[in-house]
């Protein structure tokens, strides 16, 4: 039966009602019967509340922002504006000083309502509600009395919504609820009815139930083994009643709170993360948090910082293209100059032969035929009639010395500018390993150096504020110490400086990537680390998504750097290989 795991490009991600019942779960038990000290109003959709519980004050953010809904609980201060908006002063009036007295989530909604107990003006104990509706451009956080609407920190008209108006003085209603189904709630016989539509089954239960992602619908489907595409009304009974208890499963693991925050890496870049250990993810990296609130934090700190990186790296990756697309047409053209100077042989024989036989000719002839007395073949040349017959010879081996000169110059500048084309594909290579600033300074160092570009003054003073980029490090399951060079400056480093001569070095066959070195410290090297530090060097190059890479690999001691070549290029004689996956996610990096 076909495994249900979702392809990396297809994944979308979700602040789902799994998501939202773990951080109810941990505001319960950080922040309920806590006294909001402090409200602001940091940007025009987000809230900052300050509460505080037995002596220690917590922060939590509230974001209603279409781009990002969120919330979470945060050790950073934000500034706010001098003048605080409307909405803010409002709940300062109303709830500052006012204790939480409730935190609930609406079956799986991406809601949650916070019940906030407080004074009035005339000292009479009162309670309101601030929920907060974490729902892509609908979000919204909303003060309420009961089910009469206070104010909003956006206000949605008629002319907005015909479903619902969002303005003080409506009615507080959850729209669409009940046209979705209540997870928590569901029978087996009510869930056998859903399954009768032509939609593929995880749209689905992302379609009938509430709070379930697309995330979340793929991993019931993949616990019980059951292809996410196939149409809903294809399931037999059994398969239904498999899938039901998954379904189930997973629903009740949620309402006990039985969470697992983690964080998904693919290429040491984040890629999803969830409330719960999720097997779809099982093939990628993972780190595990016990606070969802520091995961999300951690998961949007490091989206921010790839994507600031990726937009740094991008004029620099256009350039390095550029250089290519030219250098890619130079040396196809080149190829085929190359091919044209064949002839020079032929040349060189008919020059030979009309030296021999030309004797013989008569003058005025248009053409001569001899014995090639290579493969004993008779020959027909061509002569120009309008010169004696012996000087065709020389003409025959003009030619062929021009294009056997044209020969040996081409066979040097294909050279040059195939090893150009390679140094710049590893370049391209290494853009996409970068981590830090550190590691752009590198590349547009080595940019500059090689005469691919030029380093302004600001960037040639930024290259020297910035700290040196780090090669990644790794321990094999062995407990041997393995380095990846992030770019050619780290690999030559790596191989030349750092690496003793009985240390390993590993790289892909043939292809642009990092270089890998296996620290042997003297000590005898295990197979299973030979084949770890095989796999880092076919996961680190431009193994255009195989899953298998050819790998050479052999002690440091056989390299030679030759004089006057690119960063990073270095050549070897003898070498071992062997094939190995690109998949790493088994090896820890430190």
């Amino acid at each position: 039966m076909k495994r249900n795991i979702i392809e990396l490009e297809a994944v979308i991600l979700a602040f789902d009602g799994s998501v939202i019942a773990c951080l109810v779960k941990e505001y319960k038990d950080q922040i309920l019967n806590g006294r909001i000290v402090k409200i602001a109003q940091p940007e025009k959709n987000e809230l900052l509340l300050t509460i505080k519980k037995d002596g220690q004050q917590k922060k939590l953010l509230i974001s209603a922002e279409a781009a990002l809904p969120i919330t979470y609980l945060t050790e950073e201060n934000k500034t706010s504006p001098l003048t605080a908006p409307a909405f803010c002063m409002l709940l300062r009036k109303h709830i500052l000083n006012g204790q939480i007295i409730g935190i609930y989530q609406p079956s799986m909604e991406r809601i949650i309502d916070f019940h906030i107990e407080h004074y009035n003006e005339m000292g009479d104990l009162c309670q309101k509600i601030l929920t907060v509706e974490l729902m892509g451009k609908h979000s919204n956080i909303i003060f309420r009395d009961g089910a009469h609407i206070l104010d909003s920190i956006k206000h949605i008209s008629s002319l907005v919504s015909s479903v619902r108006e969002v303005l003080p003085g409506r009615d507080y209603f959850i729209p669409f609820a009940d046209e979705k189904t209540d997870p928590f709630h569901t029978s087996k016989e009510d869930f056998s009815k859903v399954f009768v539509s032509g939609k593929p089954l995880s749209k689905m239960l992302c379609t009938v139930f509430t709070g379930i992602s697309t995330q979340l619908a793929e991993e019931i489907l993949n616990l019980c083994g059951i292809d996410s595409d196939r149409p809903a009304g294809s399931l037999s009974s059994e398969e239904i009643h498999t899938m039901y208890g998954s379904f189930k499963g997973l629903m009740e693991k949620i309402n006990r709170g039985d969470f697992s925050p983690h964080i998904y890496y693919e290429n040491q870049i984040p890629f999803a993360y969830a409330a719960l250990d999720l097997t779809i993810y099982q093939n990628l990296e993972k780190e595990s948090y016990d606070s969802i609130s520091r995961l999300l934090f951690a998961y949007y700190a490091k989206k921010k910082t790839y994507t600031e990186l990726r937009q740094k790296t991008a004029s620099l990756r256009q350039t390095i293209q550029t250089l290519l697309n030219k250098d890619y047409k130079k040396y196809d053209l080149q190829l085929k100059q190359l091919e044209d100077t064949k002839k020079k042989e032929i040349y060189q024989l008919y020059g030979e032969l009309i030296t021999a036989y030309g004797y013989n000719v008569p003058e005025g002839s248009v053409s001569m035929e001899a014995e090639d007395y290579h493969t004993g073949e008779m020959v027909t040349i061509p002569l120009d009639p309008t010169i004696p017959v012996i000087s065709n010879g020389k003409r025959y081996f003009d030619k062929y010395a021009k294009l056997k000169r044209t020969y040996e110059a081409l066979t040097k500048i294909i050279f040059q500018t195939k090893e150009e084309i390679d140094h710049l594909e590893s370049i391209l290579t290494s853009l996409d390993m970068v981590q830090e600033e550190a590691d752009i300074s590198d590349l547009r160092r080595e940019m500059a150096d090689s005469g691919y570009s030029k380093q302004t003054g600001n960037q040639k003073k930024q290259a020297k504020k910035e700290s040196k980029s780090s090669p990644l490090h790794y321990i094999s399951s062995d407990g041997f110490d393995i380095y990846v060079g992030k770019n050619n400056i780290q690999n030559e480093y790596l191989t030349l400086k750092f690496a003793d001569g009985n240390d390993y070095w590993f790289h892909a066959k043939n292809l642009p990537g990092s270089h890998v070195i296996l620290k042997t410290n003297g000590s005898e090297i295990p197979d299973r680390t030979f084949e770890e530090a095989a796999q880092l060097a076919a996961h680190y190059s431009k193994a255009e998504g195989a899953s298998k890479v050819e790998v050479d690999y052999v002690q440091r001691k056989q390299l030679k750097k030759p004089a006057g070549s690119k960063p990073g290029y270095v050549i070897y004689h003898t070498n071992y290989s062997m094939s190995a996956s690109t998949d790493i996610s088994g090896i820890k990096e430190i």
